[in-house]
């Protein structure tokens, strides 16, 4: 009989087991189902996907990493099988053998096969459908193999995500993990003593906030009464407006703090044990404490809520059920409630890249809200709710949050119910009221939406709350034959209208509100949607030309800037700015200026700044959308912002390295040293993102925490410049000098210091053609040809991608400056 091949003997060929500690192979008899990923730094940076299957691991190299993004399709190359000893490996093959380079255990989990597939057989067919629980990577996966071309020798597949509850951006794994979830050391502390670095790494790792013990002592965030929106009749237009789903569930503010999570109802009443599941989800999500609102929902498998489906599920023990989280008030003992409302989400959806289900990210629109509430309406669903991009978080019901709604449906008071004439059945209609001027008035009937069970269910409750009278004023018609309840019951009821006499027509129950007083309970009437204009700034001289090329006109920029104000605001609100103003033109006299002297009217504010002479000058900020178009109409084309916020102006909270190219340098140059130093900062825990400058650069951005000071970020952006120069001074150079700049890109550090400022993301560009600095991620720059590739005529293509889940927390991260 002949033997069997074996599985390893390509993996064992391969390596010199007295040089590599690589561990020997030897195929296992056990069957199980893990799966790991090493992100391994050997000729090219790659992530090595194996799974756990016949006794070894089957390999691919997925050269740039799993995407989040259905739409991607990653090239993973097969490899040779490894033994599962290999599971745990993490260290440095020496230079010069098979695989030479770093390893780090990035990922690990076990794996399922799609139900009723053979795993082992699919492998050998070619294709792959697998579920995954890693601590990064979960949710369905595919793998398939592609048809060989002539002379290739290797097995090229596609890993590819299914499109699920776990699906997000490009690089929203390779780029929120950076760390080791064996050892939680990044890249470049693996290595250490084993190859050079261009920097010491840092001495423990960056982006990790408190762990372990010490966290337990954190205090929760206090609780705040929540914002509500105000009832309309019509969707609001216009950019200044973010548009989101209504959900059919129950309010909530989910509070973290020290690795331990509490669920508050709108009233503040802890529901923590009422939703397990979401609990123990949110402990999972990495910050030291936080304060997030959102809401509860039962979702179908059509992705409606049902707020009938939502009650069940609690009676039932809270399990199955989603939170979607669409505002943050505090994070790490940062209050958020006065920044604007984009910037807020921008900090949430960076909060939670990663975060397991069932709590997930609620996505938005900028402006095209009639759109959204068309298909919200066409999906059965209960509405949207639009909210004021540049408004700060309030503690009460405002204009700044509108809700509108497909059907009309709100809370009202039981004060009374009808016996049934049927046998079997509980009661015939229910009695609702409503509070207006401190006393209850009665609101209508409700005769529809309930199951036998429901039926019973309040039955029990009314002998428990029977009242001899009638809590409100009903007409003697419908009192005829009711019994009383005293009014401490809820309920959700939509309804088709309101009489003349303020009374429901068509009513369906829909169920009890136990998270909602009695005494909250008031008619919600529809008011008209505000006004239409955008801010009260005037634009004089709006068919001035700006920019003669491209022939835009003082009125076409000034439209630009109310288009992107939403998305502009999440970098430059509350910044000292610089501003550059060409009052006749781009093309005539222009200038900077940074100063006021009271010209540009209310919307501009002032923060005093401390100078190097000791004294004290007012800069320039914005709070909102009107600010920004308050200085357009003042000239300004371009803003620059400092790398702080005026709260605490001696803490940036950002690094950024401008990537400036020699004359006779192309594009194609600048893209390879944007993707080196992104690999670098990586290798030291930072995650980074790419900008376009509008001009012939990237912009590679570092957030961070605000703790360390100028001095401490100027030094570690200078030490990382003067590297990369010295290692590679045929392409780089750290010299200001412009004469020592032939055939090299400058690494300009200098913007990381107290008083120089950069080009804010969606800025115009005082330069040809009207280009604009605009965001993109890391898998988009390859497309790129050129840092002016969007300009002030794509205001709806930059809307789009502004809320896209490509750039999704684009430009959040929470790390801390590496010890140099």
């Amino acid at each position: 009989m002949a033997r069997k091949p074996d599985p390893l003997a390509a993996y064992n060929k391969k390596r010199d087991f007295t040089k590599t500690a690589e561990p020997a192979g030897k195929v296992a008899k056990d069957k199980g189902h893990r799966f790991m990923v090493q992100k391994h730094d050997a000729t090219r940076l790659h992530y090595d996907l194996r799974l756990e299957l016949d006794g070894t691991l089957k390999s691919w190299a997925v050269t740039r990493g799993p995407s989040l993004d259905p739409a991607d399709k990653r090239l993973a190359v097969r490899t040779e099988d490894h033994p599962l000893t290999y599971a745990t490996f993490e260290g440095t093959i020496p230079k010069g053998e098979y695989g030479g380079g770093t390893v780090m255990l990035w990922d690990r989990g076990s794996w399922t096969p799609a139900p009723g597939k053979d795993p082992s057989k699919t492998l050998a067919e070619g294709h792959m459908h697998f579920t995954l629980e890693g601590e990064r990577m979960k949710g369905e996966w595919v793998m398939f193999r592609l048809k060989p071309r002539e002379k290739e020798r290797g097995e090229n597949w596609i890993l590819k995500k299914v499109d699920d509850e776990f699906a997000g951006s490009p690089t929203g794994l390779t780029d929120s993990f950076l760390t080791s979830v064996k050892s939680g050391r990044t890249m470049d502390e693996i290595a250490v003593g084993t190859k050079a670095v261009a920097l010491k790494p840092p001495a423990a790792p960056s982006r990790k906030r408190a762990t372990g013990t010490g966290r337990k002592n954190l205090a929760f965030p206090k609780f705040r009464e929540p914002q509500k929106a105000t009832l309309v009749d019509a969707v609001p237009s216009g950019a200044a407006w973010l548009h989101e789903m209504k959900y059919d569930g129950y309010r909530c503010l989910l509070a973290l703090a020290g690795g331990e999570a509490r669920i508050h109802t709108r009233t503040g009443l802890d529901w923590t044990e009422k939703f397990p599941e979401i609990a123990e989800a949110g402990r999972g999500i990495d910050c030291e404490s936080a304060l997030l609102d959102g809401e509860i929902v039962a979702l179908d498998d059509k992705g409606s809520t049902s707020f009938s489906a939502l009650q069940e599920a609690i009676s039932e023990g809270g399990r199955g059920l989603t939170l979607f989280l669409f505002d943050a008030l505090a994070i790490d003992g940062a209050d958020l409630g006065k920044l604007p409302n984009i910037e807020r989400k921008q900090k949430l959806a960076a909060l939670l890249a990663g975060v397991p289900t069932p709590i997930l990210y609620a996505d938005h629109l900028v402006g095209k809200g009639e759109q959204l509430f068309e298909a919200m309406c066409k999906a059965g669903q209960e509405g949207i709710i639009s909210k004021k991009a540049d408004a700060p978080y309030r503690s009460a019901r405002t204009k700044n949050w509108l809700k509108v709604k497909c059907t009309r449906r709100q809370e009202f008071v039981l004060i009374g119910w009808t016996p049934s004439d049927k046998t079997g059945r509980g009661f015939r209609s229910l009695l609702l009221a409503v509070n207006d001027k401190g006393k209850l008035a009665y609101a209508g009937k409700v005769g529809t939406g309930f199951s036998t069970q429901v039926q019973h269910d309040l039955r029990a409750r009314f002998e428990k709350l029977a009242a001899a009278k009638a809590p409100a004023e009903v007409p003697p018609a419908e009192a005829r034959g009711a019994l009383w309840l005293k009014p401490k019951l809820v309920a959700e009821v939509a309804f088709a209208e309101y009489t003349a006499d303020k009374v429901v027509r068509h009513a369906s129950f829909l169920g009890l509100r136990g998270d909602k007083k009695a005494k909250e309970v008031v008619a919600e009437m529809r008011q008209k949607r505000p006004e239409e204009a955008e801010d009260d700034v005037r634009i004089s001289n709006p068919d001035r030309v700006i920019f003669p090329d491209a022939k835009v006109t003082k009125g076409d920029l000034a439209a630009y800037y109310r288009a992107l104000g939403a998305p502009m605001l999440a970098w430059t609100a509350n910044r000292p700015i610089s501003l550059v103003r060409c009052p006749q033109g781009r093309a005539k006299k222009c200038f900077f200026q940074k100063h006021d002297t009271g010209s540009f009217g209310p919307h501009v504010h002032h923060v005093p700044i401390r100078e190097k002479d000791g004294g004290k000058e007012d800069y320039l900020y914005v709070e909102d959308a009107a600010g920004i178009v308050a200085c357009v109409q003042m000239g300004t084309i371009e803003f620059h912002g400092w790398g702080s916020k005026v709260a605490d102006v001696e803490k940036p909270d950002r690094i950024v390295f401008d990537l400036d190219p020699d004359e006779g340098l192309g594009f194609d140059a600048v893209k390879k040293a944007a993707r080196d130093i992104r690999r670098h900062l990586a290798d030291m825990g930072l995650t980074t993102f790419p900008m376009l400058t509008g001009g012939k650069g990237v912009h590679v951005i570092v957030p961070l925490t605000p703790k360390a000071k100028w001095p401490e970020v100027k030094d570690f952006a200078q030490r990382f410049a003067l590297a990369l120069a010295e290692n590679e001074p045929e392409r780089f150079t750290a010299a200001l000098s412009k004469a020592k700049r032939t055939g090299r890109i400058f690494i300009d550090y200098l913007r990381n210091q107290r008083g120089s400022t950069a080009i804010m993301p969606y800025s115009a560009r005082a330069r040809e053609g009207a280009p604009v600095a605009a965001p993109i991620n890391w898998e988009e720059l390859d497309e790129m040809e050129s840092g002016g590739r969007f300009t002030v005529r794509d205001a709806d293509l930059l809307l789009d991608r502004a809320a896209s889940r490509p750039l999704q927390g684009w430009g959040e991260a929470a790390q801390l400056l590496p010890k140099v």
